[in-house]
């Protein structure tokens, strides 16, 4: 069984967005990534704007608690208020490629979470995107 230490993230961020979109380091020693994808970015362009943020952040501070912030402009549909491409942004990319890279994040869909297992910091070079449409497998 696991001990109670084990089973509570190393660090519990202060959730405070910053005033203004990049990174910002924080009095609790995280680093606050804050994104705002624009009414006219694709689902490709935004995903590439919040995987280079957290890059640079993991360069600037090497292994420090990251925490995401994202506001969605535009990109209105009838789901949840975002049309399909902005919630797979947040359902799919952010959970399933962006998550395990942050100690906690907000999203407009969700609201604040805590990654439940410790942030990783071994972020890949690069993010590559196939569109559907390129897939010759479909």
């Amino acid at each position: 069984m696991a001990s109670p230490e084990q089973d509570t993230p190393p660090v519990v961020p202060d959730y405070n967005k910053p005033e203004a979109p990049g990174i910002s380091m924080n009095f609790d020693n995280t680093v606050s990534l804050y994104h705002i994808v624009q009414p006219e970015d694709s689902f490709a362009r935004a995903a590439q704007d919040v995987f280079a943020l957290v890059q640079e952040a993991q360069e600037r501070f090497p292994d420090w608690p990251r925490v995401l912030y994202v506001d969605i402009l535009g990109h209105d549909g009838p789901r949840h208020g975002f049309d399909e491409d902005f919630i797979e942004f947040q359902q799919e990319f952010i959970f399933s490629t962006v998550a395990p890279f942050l100690t906690g994040f907000e999203l407009p869909l969700t609201g604040p979470l805590l990654n439940p297992e410790h942030q990783r910091n071994d972020l890949p070079d690069q993010l590559v995107i196939q569109d559907e449409e390129d897939d010759d497998t479909a």
